[in-house]
């Protein structure tokens, strides 16, 4: 590991083989994966369907320059923007990617209004990646810490708080977008509140501003609908994608709809490798696969299993705040500091993280059994009472 940059903390396991669910470390042992590779892998490992479309497809053109039509790219991006209700999409390669795709996209739009410092509101729990322009946006300052001076033109406002945002609307001039993740997944599992994104919605249309979804975590099914704000009856203009979109192809992808949908032109962005045959081969494919198999349905099912399961032994129990979430993107707030159940998970063959120092995380994949299901809620319930009591 010493040719390697300490970029990450992590735990002493190497996992060698995936199956469904499943992965196995190089002595064998099995883990069930309810993490899904965070929000990635929806599908489970080694998915036939998958790995049988990329085997075709790398045998006959894995990559060519946004140079030429990518008949691949044409494809995903129709289909993203018919299960999305947007017009346009920019592929990359990353959800970090997407959102500055985004954040570009609100400064074109703020400097076709005259606007010379274009301002986006972001949320104080916000995560929308760690680019530089992205960890700007990024509330949480102990991602920002390092790498200051960071980048201006944000302004952050409370989680579900529309009044914060029309108080901005009353006494700034440079607004040109609001960014915000209908649940924040990094922030710890925060879901936006019934009628908080239509109000901001509202807010956006009264003064001209875009309304932009980060849809990287909490989108492409994981919350029982494609993407979250559909569960809340509100569009977006401009909206970014990633993680499940490949099932561990990277891939990234900024739509956009009505005018925001043309401001960017050749020359304003670009990628090298975004939107590869390869990586669309991955996205299209995973689309199918949800449809083909109702696993929007499947979703519900399993969110409604599992959250039966956790509620059955931690609800009202001391030491536990909280159960939230929407389908499989679920959070379970203690009142201390909770890292060591990670580790503690690890070694009974579960696989979590923890995040925002006290919420339980897990995203298991859409493709659980039942008796998965049920296994996840009485592990993880037997691991944090375990946890409360020994503290």
């Amino acid at each position: 590991m010493e040719s390697l940059m300490s970029a990450y903390g992590r735990l002493p396991v190497s996992m060698v083989r995936g199956e469904g669910a499943k992965l196995w470390d190089e002595s064998g042992k099995a883990y069930l994966d309810a993490l899904s590779g965070i929000s990635v892998t929806a599908l489970g490992h080694a998915n036939p369907a998958l790995t049988a479309a990329l085997t075709e497809q790398a045998q006959r053109l894995v990559h060519v320059s946004n140079l030429y039509n990518i008949p691949e790219q044409q494809a995903l991006g129709d289909a993203l923007c018919r299960i999305a209700a947007m017009e346009k999409a920019f592929f990359c390669n990353s959800g970090a990617e997407a959102n500055e795709a985004a954040i570009k996209i609100a400064r074109l739009h703020g400097h076709k209004k005259n606007i010379d410092t274009p301002t986006i509101i972001v949320s104080t729990t916000a995560f929308h990646g760690r680019t530089l322009g992205t960890i700007a946006a990024t509330g949480n300052q102990k991602i920002q810490k390092g790498f200051g001076p960071t980048m201006p033109g944000f302004v952050d406002v409370p989680f579900n708080d529309a009044d914060a945002i029309e108080q901005l609307a009353q006494s700034r001039s440079d607004i040109v977008a609001v960014l915000l993740e209908p649940i924040q997944g990094e922030g710890g599992i925060n879901v936006a509140e019934d009628g908080y994104l239509a109000a901001v919605r509202n807010i956006c249309d009264q003064h001209g501003w875009l309304l932009m979804f980060d849809e990287i975590q909490c989108g492409m099914g994981r919350s029982g609908n494609w993407f979250e704000h559909q569960n809340h009856n509100v569009q977006a203009d401009v909206m970014s994608v990633a993680k499940a979109l490949g099932n561990g192809i990277p891939i990234g992808a900024c739509l956009a709809r009505g005018a925001a949908a043309d401001l960017i032109q050749p020359g304003t962005h670009g990628t090298t490798f975004g939107g590869n045959p390869f990586a669309c081969r991955a996205g299209l494919t995973v689309i199918n696969e949800i449809e083909s198999n109702n696993l929007l349905g499947r979703v519900t099912e399993l969110s409604t299993r599992i959250n039966e399961g956790l509620h059955s032994r931690l609800h009202n129990r001391p030491g536990v705040v909280e159960i939230r979430g929407k389908g499989l993107m679920i959070g379970i707030e203690l009142e201390q500091p909770c890292a060591a159940l990670v580790g503690k998970a690890l070694d009974a063959g579960l696989l979590i993280n923890v995040t925002a120092e006290k919420v339980v995380r897990i995203l298991p994949p859409y493709i659980l059994s039942n008796e998965q299901a049920d296994e996840l809620a009485d592990t993880l319930s037997t691991l944090i009472i375990e946890h409360i009591e020994s503290t």
